[in-house]
Order: structure tokens, then C-alpha cells, then sequence
């Protein structure tokens, strides 16, 4: 028996990934798993472009509304939960149909990679600690005594990953250099048929977005973003610090006005999609497909 077989719908933002995504499994009688970094977060759905009741035209989807705004996620946790969803929707004899536009989420559920530990965050804790009292290059000097590899990889200044590092250690006594090697050699997860939608024309893509971020803004972005800090998220969490989020919170707090931030979050969505493309144009199993 050969792997499971699933399609994958990406491409940049506003190419219609989700109309497709949802359209295709309603034809084959498939379910739709979002891979979409912001989609996870509760309460955010204007923003986000989280599709409505309606959009869904009926199918089940996965992976919406997972986790309150004010929670950390994790590459590893959505490898975690969103396999669990494929795998029980195969079992179901049904097809997969995973969509979206992280590239992230996206490359490490199909690659099968295994990650060393979902984490522990007083261990973590405790390491930060450390790293803040003896400095970077006292750190990166003890991880060579027990992974020279990462050491000698690692800038001191790159707190995060040489914390990861030790982290990884001590809860698989494995080198994050071990773990990476055998993540590497593992065989892919599933036989994916990818899809990536785009424009041929980029000014096309960028006024397709334009007019989404002033959808965005018609449909109540700002009561929604307002409504988020009422409810006490922090400013500084991930999901408030993404493209149309971060805008409105300082149009809320009256740090900036409308027009200005409709202009903004319309330009850091098109770098965003810029962006995307470039990750996406690495992948030669892509199939393109022009809007």
C-alpha cells in the first residue's frame, strides 16, 4: 500500500485558495484542513479571512478556532493536531484537502518530520534565565561541550535557538543536530498533489488585495480588534501582532488614524504575499495554477 494521498490548495493571499479549497472537497466528498497560521486563533475572523458558515458550503472543516488569541502555538503542536485531523478523515474514507497559505505549517505536516519535544516551558524558563545572567557566549560554549555541531552554527546573540537547543537536549537526550539528521532522512507523510494559485500579473494580485484589506474594513475590522482588547488580550501576543491586528490596535488606542492604517496593512500584506511566493517558488512538486 503506497501512502495517503491528500491534495494541498496554496498560494499567496487573496488568490481564493479557501472558494477552491472548500468547492474541490464539496465535488470529491472530501473535508477541508486549514493550514493558515491566524485562522487558529478564536474571535478572529475578520482579519483573518476565516471563511463563514456560508463559504463552507457545507463541508467540515478543521483547524479554525483552535486556541484563544492570547495562546502560543507552535509549528509542532499544528503538525501534532493536524495530523490527527487527516488521519481521522482518511479513516473516514474521506479525502483531505488541506489549504492554505503558511508554507511553515504546510512543508513540516507533509514532510513526516518528527519534532524533539512540544516543550517545557519552566525548563525553557530557567534556560532564558541563565542565558540572561552569563550571556551568549557562555551559552553557545556549554551546548559545545554536548553538540559542537549547533555551536558552531549558532550566533551568540541568537537566544531563541541556542535555548531550543539545550531544551531539546534535555528532554530526548538527543542533539538538536541528531534530531534535525533524523528528521531529514524520514519519509514524507503523505502523497500530497499540491496546487499553488496565483496571478500572472502581480498588479493584479496586489489590487485583488487591496480590495480585500477594504472588505476587511467595511466588515467591522476595527470593532473586531477592539473587542479583542476589551476582552484583555496582550498587545505584544502573536495573534495581535498580525498584518490588520497590530494596524487597528493603534487606530483603537488612537495611536494613529483609519487611513493611515488601511494604507499600511494593504502594504505589508502585499510584502506578505511577496514573501510567500518566494517560499512557495523553492517548491518544484508545485503545480501552478493562474487565477
Amino acid at each position: 500500500m503506497g501512502k495517503p494521498q491528500i491534495i494541498v490548495i496554496t498560494g499567496p493571499t487573496a488568490t481564493g485558495k479557501t472558494a477552491l479549497g472548500a468547492y474541490l472537497a464539496k465535488q470529491t466528498g472530501g473535508e477541508v484542513v486549514s493550514a493558515d497560521s491566524m485562522q487558529i486563533y478564536k474571535n478572529m475572523d475578520i482579519g483573518t479571512a476565516k471563511p463563514t458558515m456560508e463559504e463552507r458550503l457545507g463541508v467540515p472543516h478543521h483547524m479554525l478556532d483552535i486556541v484563544a488569541p492570547h495562546e502560543a502555538f507552535s509549528v509542532a503542536r499544528y503538525v501534532e493536531e493536524a495530523s490527527r485531523c487527516i488521519d481521522g478523515i482518511l479513516r473516514r474514507g474521506k479525502l483531505p484537502v488541506l489549504v492554505g497559505g503558511t508554507g511553515l505549517y504546510i512543508d513540516s505536516l507533509l514532510s513526516g518530520r518528527e519534532f524533539s519535544a512540544r516543550g517545557d516551558a519552566a525548563l525553557r524558563n530557567a534556560l532564558e534565565a541563565e542565558y540572561d545572567k552569563i550571556g551568549g557566549e557562555a551559552m553557545v560554549q556549554k551546548l559545545g561541550e554536548f553538540d559542537p555541531e549547533s555551536a558552531a552554527k549558532l550566533h551568540p546573540n541568537d537566544k531563541k535557538r541556542i535555548v531550543r537547543a539545550f531544551e531539546a537536549f534535555e528532554l530526548t537526550g538527543k542533539t538538536i543536530s541528531q534530531h534535525d539528521l533524523e528528521s531529514k532522512s524520514l519519509p514524507p507523510r503523505y502523497d500530497a498533489v499540491k496546487f499553488a494559485l496565483t496571478f500572472p500579473d502581480r498588479a493584479e494580485l496586489y489590487a485583488r488585495i487591496d480590495r480585500r484589506v477594504d472588505a476587511m474594513i467595511e466588515k467591522g475590522l476595527q470593532g473586531e480588534v477592539r473587542s479583542l482588547i476589551e476582552m484583555g488580550v496582550p498587545l505584544g501576543c502573536t495573534a495581535m501582532q498580525a498584518i490588520g491586528y497590530k494596524e487597528m490596535a493603534d487606530v483603537v488606542l488612537g495611536k494613529c488614524d483609519l487611513d493611515s492604517a488601511i494604507e499600511k496593512i494593504k502594504m505589508e500584506s502585499r510584502r506578505y504575499a511577496k514573501r510567500q511566493l518566494t517560499w512557495l517558488r523553492r517548491d518544484t512538486s508545485l503545480e501552478w495554477v493562474e487565477v
